[in-house]
């Protein structure tokens, strides 16, 4: 054998090696992320299962949802919070409180070049987050699609429309549509903005608080008639489950994988000099 196809053949040997290297590395990524992702005990799974419990209860018992409207439904008044000034002035509060909380977490995202990414991620994960969760899922997707009539527009409210359960597409809403609460997934949002950026320390009062404020814009709408109790539960519950499982994708995901690589640096030992 000649020096140059001696030469040539080790060339090919270290790629071969080398190829060899970068498939191992991926299926390695590629596992770490479904383990992430699979986990039974995470969040996201959590958020799934919930998700599917709250569906088949308000799709089995779709009175439900009529009956808890028909609470706020007054037969000679209709809904009569839609005149309560108080009640216009929070929901009206929810445009500030959400461009204010947008405004801070993009200054953090831009502070991160400087300041570290630890933050700036989470705040890129939840500015993410409003964008698909409340954005693309919640209103370019099911407001737009099912179909679903409000509560002030169904017949038994003193509309024309017909009453349709929750999951059912139809045609008795042409657009901007009940199922699910636009309002309710952003209001879920602010609350995982106050879980995800509140300081350790203000987090015992801040939270209780978030969700509080949240819950309330949320259920404002059943009382004005504007969506059902299904809407406005399951919006929560999409949300989360969008939420999780941008945030394996975004946080979680990538520092399993580097403490993974870390893992198996160590179990390998350092690699040997080559000859």
């Amino acid at each position: 054998m000649t020096f140059v196809q001696a030469l040539g053949g080790r060339r090919r040997g270290d790629g071969l090696a080398g190829t060899a290297r970068m498939l191992r590395r991926a299926v390695l990524k590629m596992r770490v992320s479904l383990a992430a992702g699979l986990d039974g005990a995470s969040p996201t799974a959590a958020a799934f299962v919930l998700t599917l419990v709250l569906s088949a209860y308000f799709v089995l018992l779709p009175g439900v949802d009529v009956a808890v409207s028909g609470l706020f439904h007054d037969p000679a008044l209709g809904f009569v919070a839609t005149t309560d000034p108080l009640l216009k002035a929070l929901r009206k509060s929810s445009t500030w409180v959400m461009g204010l909380m947008l405004l801070g977490l993009v200054v953090v995202a831009i502070r991160g070049w400087w300041t570290g990414w630890r933050e700036a991620r989470k705040a890129l994960f939840l500015i993410s987050g409003l964008a698909l969760a409340s954005g693309l899922v919640v209103n370019g997707l099911f407001k737009s699609l099912w179909g679903r009539a409000r509560p002030i527009q169904i017949e038994a409210f003193g509309g024309e429309a017909q009453f349709t359960s929750a999951w059912m597409i139809t045609d008795q809403c042409a657009s901007n549509c009940s199922f699910v609460s636009g309002e309710a997934s952003s209001a879920a949002w602010i609350a995982a903005v106050a879980v995800v950026m509140t300081p350790q320390t203000w987090r015992p009062v801040l939270i209780p608080v978030a969700f509080a404020y949240a819950a309330a814009l949320s259920f404002n709408r059943l009382l004005f008639g504007g969506h059902f109790l299904s809407d406005i539960v399951l919006s929560w519950a999409i949300t989360a489950l969008v939420l999780c499982l941008l945030h394996r994708l975004m946080l979680h995901c990538p520092v399993a994988a580097r403490r993974a690589r870390r893992r198996r640096r160590v179990r390998s030992g350092p690699m040997p000099a080559m000859a």
